[in-house]
């Protein structure tokens, strides 16, 4: 089995997921593979993953990665969620984009929300909520906070939330407009939409995207945002998230972040079709006469190659596209030197293009695999419908981000 060149060897047994390093946590992901890989049918018919699997995430610590120390969390780096996110998708994409998009919110609520929000939120550090920043429904502001009605899609991680995060445009009782904000609800407040999951969807069907629903919910002033992440002013200050933790990954620049995540999620994949393609090398003969064991064909040695510095290249530019992130935030803690929006808009463009090398790996791998492997229930057949529902996510949508970030460098609005 080939190994990714960022995956450390397990280190030995560790106590608690709040005493194992980054490497460790890296490693318990990795252990996890065989197994997450034996249940993808079972995970893909219930749209997402089972409570034995969400239990050994609970106890290993991978949610609370990016929480913060004060609230019981681990505040280790995005770079370090990543890996995390990379190896738990080389099981299976789905689970990895459930766990993603569920854990990963902690750091818009460690870098937006206010103390009394995040001591609430956090409560003992384990915080899961899927959010969807598109608007939708309808705020109405009352005495102590607001109303809240209305229906999300596309909630990717909902299955073993604890809260939930949505976008809302909101109004005075008068119904002028207060400009669209962020809202966080217990799981007492919203439902669940059984809208996910077997074939309802071509790909990432264990992927946790249900609708949630929201009916009259009170939300009190302190959990709730205005939602104007992309484009805020850190300033001298900074956010209210880093005045409290006093760590720059808490300045909640989001685009380069948001799409990290996605795209940890298609890094896993390009391994596990990697994996799957370098199986048959050892166990299949070629497709075409003369009939010889792959590991014996040039032309099979030659993709498996390209397969192999396409993935490696991937994961590559999306830990350094990261890690550059993370720099520019310590630069601004450190010497003043703001950390622009454009800059986090050109970096989005950067992990991007480490999604299409990994959709690339994935392309290769399945054309080139044998007709036997495009098969229902195949292995290599659900990583290419895990990658080709990612394909349909805006966020995939190459032309759009280049063209917003050439609009936001010549000083036009922003767009997605």
């Amino acid at each position: 089995m080939t190994t990714s060149l960022y995956t450390s060897a397990p280190s030995g047994e560790a106590a608690q997921g709040v005493d194992r390093s980054p490497d460790e946590l890296v490693a318990l992901a990795a252990e996890m593979r065989p197994r997450l890989r034996k249940m993808q049918a079972r995970h893909e018919q219930l749209g997402g993953y089972t409570e034995e699997v969400h239990e050994e995430f609970l106890a290993a610590g991978f949610y609370r990665i990016l929480q913060p120390r004060r609230y019981g969390g681990l505040e280790m780096g995005l770079d370090d969620f990543v890996r995390v996110g990379i190896e738990i998708s080389r099981g299976d994409p789905g689970v990895g984009w459930c766990f993603v998009l569920g854990a990963g919110h902690a750091f818009h609520v460690g870098s937006f929300f206010t103390e009394q929000g995040q001591e609430e939120l956090f409560g003992d550090g384990t915080f899961i909520a899927p959010g969807r920043t598109i608007p939708s429904g309808k705020a109405t502001a009352v005495e102590g906070g607001f109303r809240l009605s209305g229906t999300w899609d596309y909630c990717s991680g909902s299955m073993w939330s604890t809260h939930v995060l949505v976008v809302a445009p909101s109004f005075t009782s008068a119904g002028d407009s207060l400009g669209p904000r962020m809202f966080a609800l217990p799981r007492t407040d919203y439902t669940i939409l059984d809208d996910w999951g077997g074939d309802k969807t071509i790909g990432m069907r264990a992927s946790g995207s249900n609708s949630v629903r929201i009916e009259n919910a009170f939300i009190p002033d302190h959990l709730s945002v205005a939602y104007d992440f992309r484009e805020h002013s850190l300033g001298a200050e900074g956010t209210v998230g880093y005045q409290l933790h006093k760590n720059p990954m808490y300045l909640g620049r989001t685009m380069t972040y948001f799409n990290t995540e996605l795209v940890a999620t298609q890094i896993g994949a390009a391994w596990a079709a990697f994996d799957e393609f370098e199986n048959l090398m050892e166990t299949r003969p070629t497709s075409f006469p003369p009939r010889k064991p792959r590991v014996d064909a040039p032309e099979y040695h030659r993709w498996f190659g390209q397969l192999l510095a396409l993935t490696d290249s991937a994961e590559s530019l999306l830990l350094a596209g990261i890690r550059q992130y993370a720099a520019l935030g310590r630069r601004w803690e450190e010497a003043g030197v703001e950390f622009t929006p454009e800059q986090d808009a050109r970096l989005r463009a950067v992990v991007q293009q480490a999604a299409k090398l990994a959709n690339e790996a994935v392309d290769l791998a399945f054309t080139t695999a044998g007709s036997s492997s495009a098969k229902l229930g195949a292995p290599m057949e659900k990583y290419y419908r895990d990658v080709a529902m990612y394909r349909t996510h805006i966020a995939a949508q190459w032309d759009v981000t280049y063209g917003a970030v050439s609009r936001f460098h010549f000083g036009q609005p922003l767009t997605f």
